[in-house]
């Protein structure tokens, strides 16, 4: 499954639990679980309110996949 945000990487890096970020942002355990794993993602709204409560940049929990970007000069 192909990872869309990093939200499980910032909680395990402070500490914190799917539990806990469900109970701050008035979501279902099971809905965090489910974004911590990349089986669903949060709307816009929602993930900006989990970088508010998590105190980091929303940029910071979106999984951002570099692509080669080579230029074949041939």
């Amino acid at each position: 499954m192909k990872q869309l945000n990093r939200i499980k990487v910032v909680l395990v890096e402070q500490n914190r639990t799917a539990k806990w970020l469900s109970e701050q942002i008035g979501k279902k355990t099971c809905s965090v679980s489910r974004w911590c794993t990349n089986t669903s993602q949060p709307d816009l709204e929602t993930l900006f309110r989990i970088a508010e409560v998590l105190n980091v940049d929303v940029r910071e929990l979106i999984h951002v996949e570099k692509k080669n970007n080579s230029i074949n000069l041939q």
